[in-house]
């Protein structure tokens, strides 16, 4: 069996597992609880959560028993959530505060959700804490730590990279593109400079963009990949060169991963930290798929028997139809 013949083995099951999530592309919308202590023992709380629920159980912050929420305004759209701002007022909880006290999220495995905590003291003192269906809850130290802050951003980065199945898909097409070996790597190296660059520069003020005609850009180049992937002339420059394309649109894909992480929320204090490290597992995660792609090459290759040759094209063809889907979604949100 031919290498081309055993990745489109892999490239039929995994793009027919994401068909089912084509509405969901790069909709990665980060559940945020953000506390801010304005005087002792009171607190402005910042809760948002996705605009489109994954189960009807909600989601619910918890406090200790002597806080009570005060000042709760309606729930209001901003980019992919649901805000809800609301005064915290904690009396009895002696001079140190929340210190020693549990914050946590009610509904997590039930939604599958990741909750980012963060949480600022008056005397300057920032906590972060990723929340999940694992560690719904996190008990406040008294001193945070850089440890924390980089574990955290490592784990939003892997989440991102792996809710976001446009930038997966295009990642696994780069894959069909060149095949493996030092094509690979070097295809790779390239797309993870281009979004690097880009995710570094938006984050940190250097310049802004229109986000919705970015997402429809990333959709577009998911759409030209397809069409380059149809095209059987191995002399084209970009199957010669292929870093090139990589490299172009990386910088596309890494505005899209800045817009997830500013929805997310940098620590003020910690905020290089923070961006290694999202950028870190945004690269775990992407090395993670192509290791599954490959450990599932290496599986379907044992696999007695060729595929018809008329179903080789199918991968390119799914590819090509879910991006089609998304240029059309995201070109009305252009317009909109």
């Amino acid at each position: 069996m031919s290498r081309r013949s055993q990745l489109t083995r892999v490239a039929i099951l995994l793009l027919c597992c994401c068909l089912g999530s084509a509405a969901q592309a790069h909709r990665f919308a980060p559940t945020l609880l953000q506390m801010v202590e304005l005087a002792p023992g009171s607190y402005n709380v910042v809760w948002k959560t996705p605009a489109q629920a994954a189960s009807p159980i909600p989601l619910v912050p918890t406090w200790p028993e002597a806080c009570t929420a005060v000042s709760a305004s309606s729930p209001q759209p901003e980019g992919t959530g649901l805000v809800t701002s609301l005064q915290l007022r904690c009396a009895g909880l002696g001079d140190g505060g929340l210190v020693g006290h549990t914050l946590a999220v009610n509904g997590l495995a039930a939604n599958q959700a990741t909750v980012l905590l963060m949480l600022n003291l008056l005397d300057g003192r920032q906590y972060q804490q990723v929340l999940n269906a694992e560690q719904p809850g996190f008990t406040v130290p008294a001193e945070p730590g850089a440890g924390r802050v980089m574990a955290d951003y490592t784990v939003l980065g892997v989440d991102h990279i792996w809710a976001g199945i446009d930038h997966l898909l295009f990642v696994f097409g780069l894959l069909l593109l060149v095949g493996g070996g030092a094509r690979l790597l070097w295809t790779i190296t390239a797309f993870t400079a281009g979004h690097s660059v880009t995710l570094s520069l938006v984050t940190l003020g250097f310049f802004d963009y229109p986000v919705a005609l970015v997402e429809f850009t990333i959709a577009i180049s998911i759409f030209w990949l397809a069409v380059a992937l149809t095209r059987g002339n191995e002399r084209s420059l970009f199957r010669r060169h292929p870093w090139w394309l990589a490299g172009g649109f990386g910088l596309l894909h890494g505005m899209g991963f800045a817009g997830a992480l500013a929805e997310t929320g940098l620590p003020a204090g910690n905020v290089p930290l923070a961006l290694l490290f999202f950028n870190i597992g945004i690269e775990l995660g992407q090395i993670s798929f192509i290791l599954l792609i490959l450990l599932l090459w290496r599986g379907l290759r044992h696999i007695p028997g060729e595929w018809p040759s008329r179903l080789q094209p199918v991968p390119v063809y799914l590819l090509g139809a879910l991006s089609a889907l998304w240029c059309i979604e995201r070109g009305l949100e252009v317009l909109a």
